[in-house]
């Protein structure tokens, strides 16, 4: 099913332009899929690993085993206030300690109105507390099959709902949260006609609320890879946080002529990131067949991004005769 021509051209807009009209940090988490900067926060124990990975990631080893939330808070908001998304689960395991920090900085991202995706643990860590996300547009979960059905009954949809259905019952209970159900098709759906939806804790105040009102789903089926590989999910999130933190500046009026609404942005950036990293998927298959790994995705990001929105949008038709 082709995704709808308005939505992908709602997409190409949020695309920052490269034209050398902004700065580092404007053209914002997924370097290869074109973001400026990417900070990691974890604790000292990971950061080792993680910063040999790659010089280009800032590392912040400051979830201290030893500290409460309340030791760190501080150092987390002021981190926070520098950066444009914030995705949270991918690495970060179900120790306690590590699921009290994830609670805090969710809640520090609420109160900044923050672009968020949550994957992984964090849905485990929000199944046990709903309200943690409840209502909060500006928010994007991307379930598997199995964090999808643990979800679901979490937030009492009957599982007798045809599959097609549920994704957009668990956003209208979420009150309004964009869920992205992983698949061999993926389904993006977002429903904020439910009571729980909030412009005030969206930080969307002002907002019409009769046209901020939307039932959607697209299904995304695009060719990708035979072998689902272990960690394709993270390199999702970081593509669907990189569209979110386009989308932030395209809100604070960076580039852009501000036509698109803030509430729209999570459900575009589900999409873009669905479409971008199954192509990635696809491209890596065909080189290395049952072998292929996450590691193998990684490369073909910028490639699958140009595939997907043309070559333009990656900057690469630039010097060419």
């Amino acid at each position: 099913m082709p995704i709808p021509r308005q939505i992908f051209e709602q997409l190409r807009r949020l695309i920052p332009p490269l034209d050398g009209s902004l700065h580092k940090g404007q053209s914002v988490t997924n370097h290869v899929q074109g973001a400026d900067l990417s900070h990691v926060i974890c604790s000292p124990t990971a950061a080792g690993a993680i910063k040999s990975y790659s010089p280009d990631l800032i590392v912040h080893p400051i979830l201290r085993e030893e500290l409460t939330p309340n030791d760190v808070k501080s150092s987390l908001e002021s981190l926070l206030t520098r950066l444009h998304v914030l995705i949270i689960g991918p690495g970060l395991g179900r120790e306690p300690y590590m699921e009290s920090f994830a609670k805090l900085a969710l809640s520090l991202a609420r109160k900044q109105g923050m672009f968020l995706v949550l994957d992984a643990d964090a849905l485990w860590v929000l199944g046990k507390d709903i309200s943690l996300i409840r209502g909060y547009r500006r928010a994007v979960v991307t379930p598997n099959i199995v964090e999808f059905k643990r979800l679901s009954e979490q937030v009492g949809i009957d599982p007798s709902t045809p599959p097609t259905e549920r994704a957009g019952l668990v956003s209208r209970a979420l009150g309004g949260v964009t869920v992205l159900q992983k698949g061999a098709k993926d389904l993006i759906a977002v429903d904020t006609t439910g009571e729980a939806a909030n412009l005030k804790e969206s930080k969307l105040e002002g907002a019409d609320e009769e046209k901020e009102k939307a039932e959607e789903t697209v299904e995304v089926d695009i060719e990708g890879g035979l072998k689902r590989c272990g960690g394709q999910g993270d390199v999702l999130s970081g593509c669907v946080g990189t569209v979110l933190a386009w989308g932030k500046c395209y809100e604070d009026g960076v580039f852009g002529s501000g036509e698109i609404a803030a509430s729209r942005m999570p459900f575009l950036a589900a999409v873009g990131g669905s479409l971008v990293t199954r192509t990635a998927s696809r491209r890596a298959f065909h080189k290395e067949g049952r072998g292929v790994v996450t590691q193998d995705m990684i490369p073909e990001i910028g490639a699958a991004f140009a595939e997907v929105f043309g070559d333009a949008a990656q900057g690469q038709d630039r010097g060419r005769l």
